[in-house]
């Protein structure tokens, strides 16, 4: 007994030490002398756990389950049933408990929230908010604005206002993520900012926290922030933040796999290669515990989309099966399948994957039969296209359904399908209208939008008395639309005039039309003064015509031309000064030297012509264009120009010159 009294009085100073292996120690020596000790089996379950061996935990507890009881023991258990992500044996534990102590309620909030039943999880939080007044507070509410933004983000749930003041870093995180969820990306990124300022202070109080902690912990806000750049298309700046990250080698696993499928995601088709190295972490062990259902999904499909642009079909076709399996009505596994058939040229096999999903599938119908008229129109089969459309009945009636169609029929010239599309839309609407009141109601305004562009439709395409319909039925809405009379009397003065003529009647009158316009303003503006001067001096031009007066036209005065330096009056000068110096009478051609006569043009070794031929002074007109290289005769004066890849370049005698002048030096060295 005595030796038991000092163990135990060892077991409960090393436990207000925190030095729980060696509380351990002596706990394991109580059980050799009482191996059916509750408290000591308990105090051996506490000490595992703190040591972080959950599965030893687990396992004393198993053997001992006739002295461990469910309500003895039922927090350790379902903690180490957590901690091993043994969710639903966790809450299973939790919910046989025959007491819910507060440490059970605080385990089931966590469960609950990993098990994403959101609802749940935000009552429980409340209800402990609501009971509890300890140090704990602050970290409740934490957990309580996390499921907010959870639900903002993942079931896109409005989020309500908690009142809670945004004192730490962490609730100005959660409150970004739940606008990020709304969509109020500049907000969020201002929340973030704040919690950012706040996290560097509450680090910065801390004399042991190094600029790398808090870098390390400010990671995830600057993964947000990224995220945040990233949706606003700013992907090059989300991109260097992203990669920032990384650089910094933090140890959350899921953060480090959330950047990597977003990068991923930024890279598309193009550099496939980081890629490739971004998809290992998403692979890292633990992963799937730290993100929720809708992230793996994400990163599982873009998997598939990277395996599919490097050209791994068979391993593309494994993961989009695989992630079909475990979702039938998700339209991206299908999508995927699809886009890997067209990539191999089997357009039919893409289509009738996509039918038969169709089928399956009918409300996810509408998407698949737009991308199955896609593929239609890339074989070049619109008209089979425009069927598959006009199968979607919850978008007939839509303005830019009607517009693809008209525009496609039109394309294919059958305009009796597109005048069809018209009306079937038409009808639509005056179908809805009356469903929806009782009595005379004006059309609304997509109604009379469709009416006047199928009017406008069948009058470029002559089918004037169906426009006339329309038309009628446009201006009997609005009798005053003077721009649906016109087009109407337009159309009758083609068809039946004396009714254009009837109609011409209701035409307001030219006094009516008569627009309200600031005289004074107009002509006092910039461009009317300009105008108005121009037009009085016109005007007191044409007065002096009237009153009989000679209209003499004002004289330029001429500016007296600069004569040469040189100039001299008394010799008369050179009539042929305008000629270039070739082209004159006098023109003896350039001095070269002693054996002028005998130097020919041509290429090197060819026989030349002889020097009368080829002087230029003997000509009758412009001097001849180089010979073409390797010809024996010399060119006369009448031949074409020899096309420029022919012509020799200026100064070219003179640049052969030099080159021969290097062979010579050349050549006393080598010879």
């Amino acid at each position: 007994a005595a030796a038991a009294a000092g163990l135990w009085s060892e077991v409960n100073r090393c436990g207000q030490n925190g030095d729980f292996a060696r509380a351990l120690k002596s706990v394991n020596k109580i059980l050799q002398i009482n191996k059916d000790d509750v408290t000591a089996l308990h105090c051996k379950v506490v000490c595992l756990i703190q040591n972080g061996n959950f599965k030893e935990a687990l396992g004393v507890i198993s053997t001992h389950t006739k002295v461990l009881t469910n309500d003895v023991i039922a927090f350790e258990k379902a903690y180490c049933e957590y901690r091993l992500n043994r969710i639903e044996n966790a809450l299973k534990t939790i919910q046989s408990a025959s007491q819910q102590t507060d440490k059970l309620k605080e385990l089931y909030g966590q469960v609950l929230y990993r098990l994403e039943r959101y609802d749940d999880c935000l009552a429980a939080y409340r209800d402990l908010i609501r009971n509890s007044q300890d140090e704990y507070e602050e970290e409740r509410k934490t957990n309580l604005s996390a499921v907010v933004a959870a639900q903002s983000t993942w079931e896109k749930v409005m989020p309500e206002d908690l009142g809670l003041r945004e004192a730490t870093y962490e609730l100005c995180y959660n409150s970004a993520c739940a606008l990020i969820g709304q969509g109020k990306l500049n907000e969020a990124m201002k929340k973030l900012q704040k919690a950012e300022e706040l996290c560097r202070q509450s680090l910065a109080e801390d004399s042991d926290v190094t600029e790398e902690d808090i870098e390390a912990e400010l990671a995830i806000i600057h993964g947000q922030m990224a995220y945040i750049m990233q949706l606003q298309g700013r992907t090059e700046d989300a991109l260097q933040l992203y990669n920032q990250i990384i650089k910094l080698k933090p140890t959350d696993v899921g953060l480090l796999a959330v950047i990597a499928n977003n990068i991923i995601t930024i890279n598309k088709d193009q550099n496939v290669f980081d890629s490739k190295k971004k998809v290992k972490l998403t692979n890292a062990e633990g992963v799937e515990h730290k993100l929720s259902k809708k992230q793996l999904q994400a990163i599982e499909f873009n998997k598939a989309l990277l395996a599919m642009y490097t050209n791994q079909a068979d391993q593309c076709r494994k993961l989009s099966a695989s992630l079909q399996s475990q979702s039938p009505e998700h339209l991206l596994p299908v999508l995927i399948q699809a886009a890997q058939l067209c990539r191999e040229k089997q357009h039919a096999k893409a289509v009738a994957l996509l039918q038969d999903f169709a089928d399956q599938h009918p409300a996810n119908a509408a998407e698949i039969k737009l991308t199955m008229a896609q593929l239609k129109i890339a074989q070049g089969s619109v008209t089979k296209a425009c069927m598959i459309l006009r199968s979607i009945e919850e978008l007939q009636h839509k303005p830019g359904m009607v517009s693809a169609l008209v525009t496609m029929y039109s394309h294919e010239e059958d305009i009796d399908s597109a005048i069809e599309v018209f009306t079937q839309a038409i009808q639509w609407y005056q179908q809805f209208q009356a469903s929806q009141t009782r009595g005379a109601r004006p059309k609304s305004p997509v109604h009379l939008s469709l009416i006047r562009e199928a009017a406008n439709f069948k009058l470029k395409h002559g089918r004037k008395k169906e426009a006339i319909s329309d038309l009628e039925e446009l201006w009997k809405q609005n009798p005053k639309d003077v721009h649906t009379l016109a087009q109407l009397i337009s159309a009758y003065s083609l068809v039946d005039p004396e009714k254009a003529k009837v109609l011409s009647k209701h035409l307001p009158s030219s006094e009516t039309l008569s627009l309200k316009v600031d005289v004074d303003a107009l002509e006092n503006s910039h461009g009317a003064t300009y105008v108005r001067k121009k037009a009085g001096k016109l005007t007191g031009d044409n007065q002096q015509k009237e009153q009989g007066q000679t209209d003499v036209k004002k004289k330029k005065k001429k500016k007296k031309g600069k004569l040469p330096k040189n100039y001299d009056p008394k010799v008369t000068p050179d009539p042929e000064r305008w000629l270039p110096m070739r082209e004159r009478s006098y023109y003896r051609g350039r001095k070269k030297g002693k054996k002028k006569d005998q130097v020919g043009k041509g290429t090197q070794g060819s026989t030349t012509a002889g020097s009368s031929e080829l002087d230029a002074s003997r000509t009758a007109s412009s001097p001849p264009t180089s010979p073409r290289p390797g010809s024996a005769a010399a060119v006369s004066a009448t031949s074409n120009v020899i096309p420029p890849r022919h012509q020799k370049p200026a100064g070219a005698p003179a640049t052969k010159k030099k080159q021969q002048q290097k062979k010579k030096k050349g050549a006393k060295g080598g010879w």
